[in-house]
């Protein structure tokens, strides 16, 4: 085991996190010291087993992978359709789940059906270009924002907005509907190329116990 190289996770901090690291430790794979609220640690290992672990912020993890600083990147699918990185996707861990989706005012829903030219606001501009422009096959003017995407339509910087659903209660109590869904998400398990010929035993094992248990989990 001395000369084993130690395979790095790059995880999707917060819940994403926490979520993952309860269902590593279902199949033996534990870090005690990540759980540590107070370390000022940015890597944490498990020597025993020769694994490496950081936290990142989402969009930056499949960045991590796709360039072979972390072996394998835990992250959701929103994130890996945005970033569109060199990576494989191995994966579908069945947590964290919601849809991404159109939404607006009820009256929007017209503007939709007949592909008029509209703003739409998103922290996803690729995922939404990519809704419209080759799924709909409608042109829209697709604005960027960092923060409250539903604040887009109220103000009337945008007719709608793409965002990721989970309860649609904000939505609600901010006169928004669910328009259209572009599509359904949850986290994934993504792998960097090299890493996946380099290591393919471990990654595979790896790959294989999780399934059991997700599989167990129904």
């Amino acid at each position: 085991m001395s000369d084993t190289r130690y395979l790095t996770f790059a995880l999707g901090k917060g819940r994403l996190a926490n979520k993952t690291l309860a269902l590593f430790e279902k199949i033996g794979i534990t870090c005690e010291e990540i759980h540590d609220k107070d370390t000022r640690k940015l890597i944490f290992v498990n020597e025993d087993l020769k694994l490496r672990f950081f936290l990142a912020k989402g969009p930056d993890v499949p960045t991590y992978v796709e360039y072979g600083a972390a072996d394998i990147g835990i992250v959701g699918e929103d994130t890996i359709l945005e970033e569109g990185r060199n990576i494989y996707e191995v994966l579908d861990l069945k947590f964290g789940k919601c849809r991404m989706c159109i939404c607006g005012p009820a009256e929007a829903k017209e503007l939709l059906q007949h592909h008029e030219l509209i703003r739409v606001a998103t922290k996803y501009p690729n995922i939404a270009k990519d809704y419209f422009y080759n799924k709909k096959h409608q042109t829209v003017e697709i604005i960027k924002l960092n923060g409250s995407i539903e604040l887009a339509p109220i103000v009337g910087l945008s007719e709608v907005i793409c965002d990721i659903v989970e309860t649609g209660s904000t939505l609600r109590e901010n006169g928004l509907i669910v328009l259209e869904e572009v599509c359904p998400l949850s986290a994934r398990m993504v792998v960097n190329q090299v890493s996946m010929k380099m290591e393919n035993e471990r990654i595979t094992k790896l790959i294989k116990d999780l399934k059991n248990v997700l599989n167990q989990e129904g």
